[in-house]
């Protein structure tokens, strides 16, 4: 199911997992002691949480991380299907499934609508740190840091998990989910041309979506974030291609 998340896919000349913050999410102690040794001896900063609600609250606290494994069956509170649409709502975050639910129609519905990749306990540390890897090398490494709020540049920061985005150091604006999850997936691969093709499928992954719906969104959130809508910096189009996002500094392409 792992597409490149743009016309062409991120190419890393060397992989280093510290770049990199992983959520384990679970409610079985021993198996989030597994995922997180396993990963930090990898080298990856991992961050575990024993239920979907306290993985949300790591997120608004913290910031996303780069990639989320995630149980499905938690029986004290969401599960794992319920904590992937909260967080799908406003983000493109790479999910993989992590669990011992092996029915078929589990496995489709999960890699259908939510996850990369889905893997069933008990599991090697070597496949799913090779998994973990494959994963994120196909994806790059998210083009700025990832925290509470997400700085652009001195303009513009953004708090995914509030759908919020900071303008000029203070004021905050409002966006809506759809808004956010565009613009984390434009973000995510910064000075890079996303298809139309591409984002309509990120962001409608069950529906057919056209072109329009997608410009009455990107006009929407330039009116939200640009200094200048009519003439904006962050997201730029590239007609009949896609759009690029670049920092307020970036040059002009055809809007």
């Amino acid at each position: 199911m792992i597409e490149p998340k743009g016309s062409s896919q991120v190419i890393m000349s060397e992989f280093e997992p510290q770049n990199y913050r992983i959520l384990a999410v679970d409610d079985s102690d021993v198996v989030l002691k597994m995922v997180k040794t396993t990963l930090e001896r990898a080298g990856f900063d991992v961050i575990a949480a024993p239920s979907g609600e306290e993985a949300l609250d790591q997120i608004r606290n913290n910031g996303l991380p780069h990639l989320a494994i995630v149980d499905i069956n938690m029986p004290l509170g969401m599960d794992g299907f319920e904590f992937c649409e909260a967080v799908l709502e406003f983000c493109d975050l790479p999910i993989i499934m992590l669990t011992a639910v092996e029915e078929s129609e589990t496995i489709i519905q999960a890699i259908d609508q939510y996850a990369e990749d889905y893997m069933t306990k008990p599991v090697s540390t070597g496949e799913l740190i090779a998994r973990v890897r494959r994963i994120l090398r196909s994806l790059g490494k998210f083009a700025y840091p990832l925290e509470q709020y997400t700085k652009v540049d001195d303009y513009l920061s953004v708090n995914f998990a509030n759908c919020e985005a900071k303008l000029n150091g203070g004021e905050s604006v409002s966006l809506t989910p759809t808004e956010t999850k565009l613009l984390y997936i434009l973000m995510r691969s910064s000075g890079k041309l996303i298809t139309t093709d591409f984002l309509l499928k990120r962001l409608w992954p069950l529906e057919t979506a056209f072109e329009d719906r997608l410009r009455v969104y990107v006009h929407r959130l330039r009116n939200k974030i640009e200094q200048a809508p009519n003439d904006p910096t962050y997201i730029v189009s590239k007609r009949r291609r896609g759009y690029i996002f670049l920092p307020a500094t970036g040059t002009n392409g055809n809007s």
